[in-house]
């Protein structure tokens, strides 16, 4: 049923060359160009070429939209960062970090990068596309007041808050499955039971922003409405597959969500420099194959990733899911070599198994256990599980 649903709404992935070209600077780990090389990925795997999908290059998302979500003073001082100017004020909004250097053009790079969120999910509530895929998005870390993780502009913040004025009956389930804890989308949601916020990522105790405890669960009417399963370092794919299924599954499931919009970041995964998990492109196929089990409408956003290749091919494959088809690699064995990681030697896509050592495998599983405890005891009855 899905796939003659997809062939008839069709998919949109949102895609600039120019915008995966910006640099945030040599020593920065956010490389744009992750958006190209998945997006060339797709192409050589023949993911990209079926006639219902559409390519759609970001136009800038209306200025007025910002304000749903971030302060105009904060706007007002991101614009005078990207004209390259500096005053002591920008520090206190974030400005001028390691984390978020003033950049020329950076205000309006963002915008596009919003503009593609906001057009995408606008497809999927219109009803002109079944799913949609944002590369350059996925800002999950920016506040209100302040940039910060690399996020200047929220673009989910700000497209989900418009969605839900135009339609203020809407059910939106945001799941993350990026390493870092979305705290920016948590702290727009946090109060509005219409928007369950889902967070699985590596604990705040040994990772930025130190944020995302279990006991985190939503205030006043959004009580229960956020669930956060933060993860051991050393987490590995049969551990991450325990919480999916005790836990994220079954909740998003009972909340019956008109649609998901994914944060898709592949930080969670082994090779990832910036990050302590140690999973595999394996169960990040089973949390997207999952999302798709209970909603037919995603949006995926990209998010962090920091092993170029294996984000590049982490999308491929959600792109490839979202839309039912199989990767094909014509060319396997003859080119690509080394280039995706050490499992493309032979022109596959897939993960070989990765399994923690027993001690850290140990904690990671005990740490997951008590967590799940502890959701199931104080969120399950919410939902009549």
């Amino acid at each position: 049923m899905v796939e003659k649903d997809i062939q008839t709404l069709g998919s949109v992935f949102v895609y600039s060359d120019e915008m995966a070209r910006f640099d945030f600077g040599p020593d920065h780990p956010f490389k744009p160009e992750r958006a190209t090389k998945a997006y060339d990925l797709c192409n050589r795997y023949g993911v990209m070429n079926y006639p219902w999908m559409t390519l759609l290059d970001p136009l800038p998302i209306a200025e007025t939209l910002l304000t749903l979500f971030h302060d105009p003073a904060y706007v007002s001082l991101l614009k005078e960062a990207s004209r390259g100017e500096v005053r002591l004020e920008m520090l206190e909004r974030g400005l001028g970090t390691d984390d978020n250097p003033v950049l020329r053009g950076i205000y309006e790079w963002s915008l596009r990068a919003a503009g593609g969120t906001h057009a995408a999910l606008d497809h999927i509530l219109r009803g002109s596309a079944l799913v949609a895929f944002n590369p350059l998005g996925g800002f999950h870390h920016g506040m209100p007041d302040h940039a910060e993780g690399f996020c200047y502009i929220n673009d989910i913040a700000v497209a989900l808050t418009e969605g839900l004025q135009k339609l203020p009956g809407l059910k939106i389930a945001y799941l993350d499955i990026d390493a870092h804890h979305g705290n920016g989308v948590q702290e727009a949601f946090y109060g509005d039971p219409r928007v369950l916020v889902v967070s699985l990522h590596e604990t705040g105790r040994t990772l930025y922003p130190w944020s995302g405890f279990e006991t985190e669960i939503g205030e006043g009417e959004g009580e229960g409405f956020t669930i956060n399963f933060p993860l051991e370092p050393g987490t590995d794919d049969e551990v991450y597959d325990f919480a999916l299924d005790a836990i994220i599954f079954p909740l998003v499931k009972s909340f019956s969500p008109d649609l998901i919009v994914a944060q898709l970041g592949a930080d969670t995964l082994v090779s990832d420099p910036l990050t302590h998990l140690k999973m595999t492109n394996n169960s990040y196929q089973k949390a997207v194959k999952g999302m798709m089990n209970i909603c037919s409408k995603i949006l995926g956003l990209g998010g962090g990733g920091y092993d170029l290749f294996r984000t590049a091919r982490c999308w491929t494959l959600a792109w490839a899911l979202l839309n039912g088809v199989e990767p094909e690699d014509e060319f396997a064995g003859l080119v690509g070599g080394m280039m995706f990681g050490p499992e493309m030697e032979v022109g596959s896509l897939y993960d070989l198994p990765y399994h923690s050592k027993k001690e850290i495998k140990d904690k990671a599983f005990k740490e997951a256990r008590r967590v799940a405890t502890y959701l199931t005891k104080n969120l399950f009855p919410i939902y009549g599980i």
